[in-house]
Formats: structure tokens, sequence, C-alpha cells
């Protein structure tokens, strides 16, 4: 989507009568479509193609022949068994990037495991990391590791691109789900290795950083980052506390890691004093970082979002008016577009066919036959 967003003609090749199997997550049904299906396949042609066939994998080598990137994200071996590993293919198109995707890589002791994001996000350590101390491990809220690997892919895909320019030929890109959350530990890995020590779950407290924290304020919750020194003193003026300020044991940041057990106390006492919304302005004000928790509504009513335009309707053939989040990164010359709606089954077969140079006769025959 990220690709397609940005320009990219993407085809999404799908199981005839079946499909990508997050068409059927819900309810709720938008127009007979799954909302999460929506939320991740605009901009897309959906080309549905049977490819345990001989007929629908010639397809295929038609359109990996006019293509520039194949994104696949079978269990290892899988897309070998049909004929399509990277070998196979770049000997047939050298210039092709080919992207894999997989939950625990192509090599080692689980290469062959199943990995959906669920189960990533305990490998990974991030369940163990999140979740009130003393309490049971908590998944993030979102599908963060189905996300991430995206993410990484199309960064890989487009350093592949760019080397293209300089080599001639495509290259492999191989993004596992557990190696990308496993790069997210960063310092938290880092204690483990310069102390053996485990970091584990701590709520929502920073392990070198107070306060920075989440807090209760008179009607709800909100977010406190003091990161610095320099935070700190702007946050005491504004609350008109100099003996915080000037007490040595919160001077420096530190001191105030030190010193978290008398200091916490005093900022949930401090932060029940006020409402959420005199919190963020009095702060604010003052160059503090300081936030609301917003529930999901909120976010996808929020001012910000709605002025800068990253909430956007997308008109469709079954469901009407399709609202997605929009785009995240801004291009001042090349700005992408969301321009076409998440696809319905094979709405673009026949298109995407004879684009291909199939022709109607050649079409009817595939249709016939169950290749699409």
């Amino acid at each position: 989507m990220q690709l397609a967003d940005m320009g990219a003609e993407v085809i999404k090749i799908e199981e005839p009568g079946r499909g990508d199997e997050s068409r059927a997550f819900g309810p709720p049904f938008h127009g007979g479509e799954s909302p999460y299906y929506l939320s991740v396949n605009r901009n897309k042609r959906s080309c549905t193609l049977n490819l345990k066939s001989e007929a629908g994998r010639e397809v295929l080598w038609r359109l990996l022949d006019q293509a520039d990137v194949v994104i696949e994200n079978f269990r290892p071996g899988a897309v070998a068994r049909l004929g399509f590993d990277y070998a196979t293919v770049s000997a047939r198109c050298p210039r092709l990037i080919y992207c894999s995707i997989s939950g625990f890589g192509d090599s080692g002791p689980d290469a062959t495991r199943p990995g959906y994001d669920l189960v990533v996000q305990g490998e990974s350590g991030l369940m163990d990391l999140t979740g009130e101390e003393g309490g049971p491990p908590t998944r993030i809220g979102t599908s963060i590791c189905d996300l991430t690997a995206g993410v990484m892919a199309t960064q890989g895909i487009l350093l592949a691109l760019y080397a293209r320019h300089t080599t001639g030929r495509g290259q492999q890109v191989k993004v596992a789900m557990l190696d990308a959350m496993a790069s997210f530990l960063t310092y938290t890995a880092g204690i483990y290795f310069a102390s053996g020590e485990v970091t584990t779950r701590r709520g929502n407290d920073h392990p070198f950083v107070v306060p920075y924290q989440t807090l209760r304020a008179k009607d709800g919750w909100m977010n406190l980052g003091i990161a610095n020194d320099s935070l700190w003193r702007r946050y005491c003026d504004a609350i008109e506390r100099p003996d915080l300020r000037d007490d040595p044991r919160f001077a420096l940041a530190p001191d105030r890691v030190k010193h978290r057990d008398v200091l916490v106390p005093i900022i949930v006492e401090l932060s029940a004093s006020r409402t959420v919304k005199e919190w963020v302005q009095l702060l604010g004000e003052a160059g503090v970082p300081c936030g609301a928790i917003r529930n999901v509504g909120e976010v996808c009513e929020h001012p910000q979002l709605l002025e800068r335009g990253k909430v956007v309707d997308v008109p469709h053939p079954t469901a009407g008016t399709v609202k997605l989040m929009g785009m995240p990164i801004e291009l001042s010359d090349t700005p992408g577009r969301i321009e076409a709606h998440p696809p319905l089954l094979g709405e673009h077969t026949e298109e995407v066919l004879e684009q291909a140079g199939y022709s109607d006769v050649e079409i009817a025959t595939l249709r016939a036959g169950g290749i699409v």
C-alpha cells in the first residue's frame, strides 16, 4: 500500500473465489467488505489467479516479465514448490526485485514455523516488555509486527531499486517479522548485553527518565515526558514549585531516576489537581511535552489530523464512501495520492490480463477453466 500510495502500479494476486483471508475478518463489514481488509488495500488492483494450475503459473510468468518488483509472503519453501523461488525467477527476470516476507526467516531452526502477528509479538520479547509490572504479558493493541514488516519491506525494496540504477540487476529483499521486531529492542537488548540483566514490563514508567509516564489528571489520563533537565526546570516553573526545581535530589536526570520513589508520588498528586485540557495548555505554553490519552474514535476525529488531510474519504462500489487513514509521508515535489478504492475480489482480472497481452478469447478460456 505504501508503494501504491506513491504511484507504483500494484497488482494483488488472490485465490479465485476466496481471496486475501483478511477479507473475511469481521464483523463488522462495510458494504460486504471487511474494514480490516479495506484499511490496507487501497490503490491496488485485484487479479484472481490459480497458481496450482500450469495455466495460472504461465499467467504469473507473463506478469513477472513486465514487473519491477514481486512481493511474496508464503512460508519458506512454498514458492519453490510452485516454481517461483528467487533463483528460478531471477534467472528469467534478472532486473526484478524479489521481496520475501516471512515470520522467522528462511534459515535457522524456526524457518518453517508459521508466524502470525500475535505469535511474533510474544517470540520477539515485545509482550514481555508490555503491561503492568507483575501483571501478565500484553499484546500491543494493533498488528504491529505485520505493519513493521511491511514498512521494512518497503524500505528494502526502495534500497534495491536504487541499487539497480548502479548495478542494472535486481536482488532479493528478505524481511522476517522476528528479525524486524527484535531490532526494536534497542536499549533493552543493550542492557542485557552489557549486564546480563533482563528488563521486563514496568507499566508506563521509563527505566532511565523520570517523570516520563502516564498520569491521572482530574478528569482522565495523560502522558508527561520530561526527558532532560531544561524541561524539568520549565515544568517546575510552570506549576510554581521552585522547591522541586531547587531540590538537589531532583536537579539532574540521574538524580530523578535515583529518587523516583520520592518524586513520582509528588508528581502523581500534582497531576490530579487539574484537568487534562488544563495540563496540556499550561505545559504546552511552557514547552513541556504533555498529551491526552485519546481513544480511537477521538483520534479519527482529531482536529489536527482532519486539518492536515490525514483522514480521507474514498468512494467504493459496494460500501458507498469508505473513510481511511491518510498518508503519513509527504513529498513536496512528487506527492502520493489516494485515488483508488480497495479492490473487490478479482475486480481488475480482465484488465490486468489484457495489459499482459491476453486476448478476449484467451481470457474467457482462463475464466471457464477456473484459472482466474
